[in-house]
């Protein structure tokens, strides 16, 4: 089964990812087949928007850290992320097409980054989002720790990263870090606005994202690489292992 299910639509291309046995979570197959299907979406001509949303219920628990963890050898998460989220996040704040998440249900640790790195988010009213790294004792990356003090202001990003509470759809819009929030009508509310950029200008839309993007992103790789420094070393400590213990003994981890 493809870990990343592609249709296009009325000049918008729609990416699920497709792993809903595992809530949706990235191993390094579908990161690998988003990056391809985002290049394949920048160069066909048919293609004037780009939705990404989850399988089922879920957009996605962000990292499935059974792969991460798999073998039980020590891991870089440095160049994990060189290879992954790192390029992803760039790719889709690079894409002269406008992204959009279609954030369908829960949103995670490394997917709450890339919803946070499209230009737009519409969120279903039952959705909701979770910094999550805390909880197994990493930093924040994928590009949270610029995006969402951004959204939402650096007190609040702080306070949800160290408590993991969840960030419901409404308070996300009343925040300004969701766009739009649909109930019954959510599908309906996403391909229209997904079809009324479809139908924009594409060579400004293009130029007014580079445009953003130097002005209030223009630090953007050198953030995703000082990430993948700090969580190189909090990946190796010791509240790291308890974290992973505890998330998959389902208790909760004792720190400290």
């Amino acid at each position: 089964m493809t870990t990343l299910l592609s249709t296009l639509q009325a000049g918008s291309v729609i990416l699920t990812l497709n792993r809903p046995e595992r809530a949706n979570a990235f191993n390094y197959e579908m990161t690998t087949e988003l990056q391809r299907a985002l290049t394949d979406a920048e160069n066909d001509p048919q293609v004037r928007c780009v939705v990404i949303t989850g399988a089922g219920n879920v957009f996605s628990a962000g990292q499935d850290i059974g792969e991460m963890k798999k073998g039980g050898g020590e891991i870089s998460y440095r160049e994990h992320l060189e290879k992954t989220y790192n390029p992803l996040i760039l790719q889709i704040r690079n894409m002269g097409k406008p992204v959009i998440a279609a954030v369908n249900g829960p949103c995670a640790g490394a997917a709450f980054g890339i919803a946070l790195a499209c230009d737009l988010r519409i969120a279903k009213s039952t959705a909701y989002f979770v910094v999550g790294f805390s909880g197994i004792a990493l930093a924040p990356d994928s590009g949270i720790s610029i995006f969402l003090p951004k959204y939402i202001g650096l007190g609040r990003a702080q306070e949800y990263f160290y408590s993991n509470k969840k960030i419901s759809a409404q308070l996300g819009y009343e925040w300004g870090m969701v766009n739009r929030v649909g109930g019954f009508n959510y599908q309906k509310l996403v391909m229209q606005i997904a079809g009324e950029l479809a139908a924009g200008p594409r060579e400004a839309f293009a130029a007014g994202k580079k445009a953003f993007n130097k002005a209030i992103l223009p630090n953007l790789e050198e953030v995703l690489n000082y990430e993948g420094i700090l969580q190189d070393k909090a990946g190796k400590s010791e509240e790291h292992k308890e974290g992973v213990s505890a998330f998959f003994e389902k208790r909760r981890p004792k720190f400290g």
